[in-house]
C-alpha cells in the first residue's frame, strides 16, 4: 500500500462501517448496564418484545412451527440486522454532517427505550440502559469522527485555488486527481481505532452475560430432602422405562437440556430471590404476600407431570415430563380466602406478562402447584425460577406461568390476559395424543423386524389405557406399553413389527384409562390445541 492510500480519507464503505461500530459501543454498554440494573430494559430485548407483542397471532403459530425453539434467535437477529442498517446509515449522514448521523443513533435509542419504560412492570430504572446506550453510541461515533476528519485536504502544489471545504473532503478525495492529503489520522489508523472499539463491544456484551450467569441463581437455592418431614407426600422412586429396550423412543423422564421451552422472553429473566414476592390479590378475603422462605416452610408435594405447549401440533416436539416440587395451589387461596365473585386466576409474572388459568379447574383436586423444583433440583431459569405455575391436563398458555410474581383472584369479563386478548381459548383442556418417535416420517428402513415406538398422554381422561397401532389402514392392534407413572404422566409404547418391502402408512391412537378412543377428528393449535391420530409414511427397501 502506497503512503498516499494509507492517508487517503475515508470513503462511504468506511463511514458505513464506522456507523456500524459506534451503534455496537451503544449496545454493548446498554446490554452491560441492564445486567447490572434491569435487565429487561435491554433496547434490544425491549424492541423485541413488542415486536413479539405486535405480531399477529398466525404469524407467531407459522414461526413456531417452522422454527420452534428458534424463533426467539431468528426475531432478535432480524432486529439486530434491522438496527445495524440503519446505524451504516447513521455513518454515511456523518460523514456529512456529525449532527444528522448522531441525530439517526439517538433516534434509535429514543424508540428503544420509550418501549422499556413503557412496558407493564417498569420504573426509572429502566430507562437508565437506554441512557448509557445513547451515550456509549454518540460518543463513541463522535471519537470516531474525529479521527477520520482531523486531516485536511490541499491542492497539490501545481494546482491554483482555494483550501476544499471540510464538508465535502470525503467525495473529492475519491474524485479529484488534485487533491492530497495533508498527514494525519490514515484510514488505516481510523479502521484500527474502529476495529478497537468492535472489541469493546463485544467485550461488554461478553461481561453483560457473566454479570447474568453471577447473579444469585439456582444454584443457590437449596430445596428440602425428600425426607424431609416438611415434605408432604413426595413422590416415590421413578420408574426405569423403555428407553434402552426401544431405539429412537423419548425418554420417560425428558432431560433438563431437552425439555422444551416456548414463551414470549427473548431472553431469560434473572430474578433476585432474596427480594422475589409472590403476592395473592383480588377477590379475597385478605392479600397475602409471600417470600421464597415462606413457601420452602409451607407443606411440599412432588408430583410427575407432563406438560404440553398449544403450539404443539399432532406428532409434534412441544411436550416433556419431569418431577415438579411445590405447593399446592388450593393451600396458597386457602391463606387469602378466595370471594364469591371470582372465575379466574391472572397470573403476572415479574415483567408484566400475564396468564389466565379457570378457577374452578385449578382448584378441581388435581395437583395444581405453584413449583419451586424440577427433577430434584431448584427450577432452572428457563423454566420459570424461582417459582412457577403448573397445573396438569392444561395447556401451559392458561396455566403455566413462569417467573410468577402475583395472582390475582377476578373474574374473565373484568380482565383479560395476554393470550385471551389475542384470540385464544380460556378453557385449554390437553387433548389426548399419541405420538410416534421411531421410525421417523419418510424413513427408509430396512425389511425385517422395526420396532414402532412413541409416547402418548391423556390428562384428565383416566389417563393412557390403552395405545393402539394401524398398519396400511388395517385393524388398530393394541401396542405394548411401558410403565404406568400417573394419569397426569405420559406412557411410552412400542410395536414389534414385521416390515415387508413397500411404501407403508404408520398411524397410532389412544385408548384411555376410562375407554374413550381418540378420534381422528383434525384442529390446528389456534385456538384451543391441536387435534388428529399422528400418521407418517415410511419406505421399507
Amino acid at each position: 500500500m502506497t503512503n498516499d492510500e494509507q492517508t487517503r480519507a475515508p470513503g462511504r464503505p468506511t463511514w458505513a462501517w464506522l456507523g456500524v461500530v459506534s451503534t455496537l459501543v451503544g449496545l454493548g454498554t446498554g446490554q452491560l448496564v441492564a445486567a447490572l440494573v434491569r435487565p429487561d430494559a435491554s433496547p434490544v430485548l425491549a424492541t423485541g418484545s413488542t415486536v413479539i407483542d405486535l405480531t399477529p397471532t398466525p404469524v407467531k403459530n407459522w414461526a413456531i412451527e417452522n422454527f420452534g425453539t428458534l424463533d426467539k434467535t431468528i426475531l432478535l437477529g432480524s432486529v439486530l440486522l434491522v438496527v445495524l442498517l440503519l446505524a451504516a446509515v447513521a455513518g454515511l449522514l456523518a460523514r456529512r454532517r456529525f449532527v444528522l448521523g448522531a441525530g439517526v443513533e439517538a433516534l434509535l435509542v429514543l424508540v428503544a427505550t420509550v418501549l422499556a419504560v413503557t412496558r407493564p412492570q417498569a420504573g426509572f430504572l429502566d430507562a437508565v440502559p437506554g441512557l448509557a446506550t445513547g451515550l456509549a453510541g454518540v460518543g463513541a461515533l463522535a471519537v470516531l469522527h474525529r479521527l477520520a476528519t482531523t486531516g485536511t485536504l490541499r491542492r497539490r502544489p501545481e494546482a491554483a485555488g482555494t483550501p476544499v471545504d471540510e464538508g465535502d473532503q470525503a467525495d473529492q478525495a475519491e474524485t479529484d486527481d488534485e487533491l492530497a492529503a495533508v498527514p494525519g489520522p490514515s484510514r488505516r489508523g481510523v479502521l484500527l481505532a474502529s476495529a478497537a472499539l468492535a472489541l469493546l463491544a463485544a467485550a461488554a456484551g461478553g461481561a453483560a452475560r457473566a454479570v447474568q450467569r453471577l447473579r444469585g441463581g439456582p444454584a443457590d437455592v437449596v430445596l428440602p430432602e425428600a425426607s424431609d418431614p416438611a415434605l408432604f407426600h413426595p413422590t416415590g422412586a421413578f420408574p426405569r422405562g423403555l428407553d434402552d429396550r426401544v431405539a429412537g423412543i423419548t425418554p420417560l423422564r425428558t432431560p433438563l437440556a431437552d425439555f422444551y421451552r416456548v414463551d414470549t422472553r427473548l431472553d431469560v429473566p434473572v430474578v433476585d430471590v432474596e427480594s422475589w414476592t409472590l403476592t395473592i390479590d383480588g377477590d379475597v378475603e385478605r392479600e397475602v404476600t409471600l417470600t421464597f422462605d415462606d413457601l420452602l416452610a409451607m407443606d411440599l408435594v412432588e408430583r410427575d407431570i407432563t406438560l404440553t405447549c398449544v403450539s404443539n401440533s399432532v406428532g409434534g416436539p412441544y411436550a416433556g415430563g419431569a418431577r415438579w416440587l411445590g405447593v399446592r395451589l388450593t393451600d396458597l387461596l386457602a391463606m387469602a380466602g378466595v370471594g364469591s365473585t371470582a372465575d379466574q386466576i391472572l397470573s403476572t409474572d415479574v415483567d408484566g406478562m400475564t396468564i389466565s388459568t379457570p378457577l374452578a379447574v385449578a382448584t378441581d383436586g388435581r395437583d395444581a402447584m405453584i413449583a419451586v423444583g424440577m427433577d430434584g433440583a431448584a427450577l432452572p431459569r428457563e423454566h420459570g425460577f424461582p417459582a412457577r405455575m403448573v397445573v396438569p391436563g392444561l395447556y401451559g398458555f392458561v396455566s403455566a406461568c413462569k417467573w410468577i410474581t402475583r395472582m390475582t383472584l377476578t373474574t374473565y369479563d373484568a380482565q383479560q390476559a395476554y393470550w385471551t386478548e389475542r384470540g385464544w381459548a380460556t378453557d385449554a383442556p390437553i387433548k389426548i395424543s399419541a405420538r410416534i418417535d421411531t421410525p421417523r416420517a419418510l424413513e427408509q428402513l430396512d425389511a425385517g423386524r422395526v420396532n414402532i415406538g412413541g409416547v402418548a398422554w391423556a390428562q384428565g381422561s383416566g389417563g393412557v389405557g390403552r395405545v393402539q397401532v394401524s398398519i396400511d389402514g388395517g385393524p388398530w392392534t393394541d401396542a405394548r406399553t411401558g410403565p404406568d407413572v400417573g394419569n397426569d404422566y405420559w406412557r411410552q409404547w412400542y410395536l414389534p413389527w414385521d416390515a415387508e418391502a413397500g411404501s407403508h402408512t404408520v398411524a397410532a391412537r389412544v385408548v384411555t384409562g376410562s375407554g374413550t378412543v381418540q378420534q381422528n377428528v383434525r384442529a390446528e393449535p389456534f385456538p384451543d390445541g391441536a387435534s388428529g391420530v399422528h400418521t407418517l409414511q415410511v419406505s421399507v427397501g
